[in-house]
């Protein structure tokens, strides 16, 4: 089950949502994969995207890095989701901590994530906490990043077909603190809340 734990409804009506539960799980139109450059998906929220979706995704990943390259930053890569209920993974590659420039490359990702969704057509997206893991990127300074990644491209997309970006946490450690920064964030935001939207399950 995915639970939603807090939202922020932007003033052209997107929303951006906080929540709990497995990623592989996510009933969206995408999730987004925290992927490495080869698109080699062994361990974390890669590793269990291919476990749960199967094998087809890792030899779709392979396909991809034949035909373009080694994925970049600022180019996520995206296949089929295998067994999963979305309809595409979006493969999004954040900065390893202590690489240098990681605010930038990270909310690089975020970005590109979003434009290929739009480009897919997508209208919802799902996103893990992208390299707090094993890339051990500080996870309250990511969370600003991502957060405000995903209000900059709306600010400069506001007529984007993506309405719905989920953080999708499963883990508590990284989740409170997702949600500690959120709290502080979106209090120095405009507010444009939907009735209905702040707490919920899907």
């Amino acid at each position: 089950m995915i639970t939603v734990k807090a939202s922020h409804s932007f003033p052209a009506g997107q929303i951006l949502e906080i929540s709990q539960g497995d990623l592989t799980e996510e009933t969206l139109d995408a999730v987004v994969n925290a992927a490495n450059a080869y698109l080699s998906h062994g361990g974390g929220v890669a590793g269990a995207i291919v476990r749960r979706g199967g094998e087809v995704i890792q030899e779709e990943s392979n396909a991809w890095v034949k035909q373009h390259g080694l994925v970049t930053h600022t180019e996520p890569a995206y296949t089929g989701p295998g067994r999963l209920r979305c309809r595409y993974v979006i493969h999004a590659v954040g900065p390893v901590w202590g690489e240098g420039e990681e605010d930038r490359k990270l909310a690089e990702a975020v970005r590109g994530s979003l434009r290929l969704a739009e480009r897919l057509g997508l209208k919802s997206v799902a996103f893990p906490a992208i390299s707090t893991g094993i890339f051990g990127f500080p996870k309250a300074r990511a969370a600003q990043v991502i957060f405000e990644a995903i209000r900059d491209y709306f600010q400069e997309n506001n007529q984007a077909k993506v309405n719905l970006v989920r953080l999708t946490i499963i883990d508590e450690p990284t989740l409170n603190t997702f949600l500690e920064v959120f709290e502080s964030w979106a209090g120095r935001l405009p507010a444009h809340k939907n009735p209905g939207q702040d707490i919920g399950s899907a």
